[in-house]
């Protein structure tokens, strides 16, 4: 079976969140925290409202200006899980599965 399609478009507000893979830390410190999520905010443009980032899973709250939030997350989740995999010399998935969004009707 298929996923169901994203709705993405200008000006977008969604509450996203992805899940450490089998429940497992995603973040050890603040070298990690810091590296996290500036990055694919000034690439994609998104204005972020709120965010937290748990030791296992993260939550955001983003406006995305142009309808780009599958990319952003892809490069958000990809590139983080390189670095930390690199970081912390290990390898494999980090996340679980796909991030999970929910438009916000503001």
């Amino acid at each position: 079976m298929a996923w169901p399609l994203r709705i993405e478009f200008s000006g977008a507000l969604y509450h996203v969140m992805s899940r450490g893979n089998d429940r497992r830390v995603i973040v050890r410190d603040d070298g990690d925290r810091n590296w996290w999520l500036a990055r694919t905010v000034e690439t994609y443009g998104w204005r972020l409202h709120a965010f937290a980032l748990t030791d296992n899973h993260e939550h955001l709250f983003v406006e995305t200006p142009e309808p780009n939030l599958s990319a952003g997350m892809q490069h958000l989740n990809g590139s983080y899980t390189s670095y930390y995999n690199r970081r912390h010399r290990r390898v494999g998935h980090l996340f679980q599965g796909r991030f999970k969004s929910q438009i916000i009707d503001n």
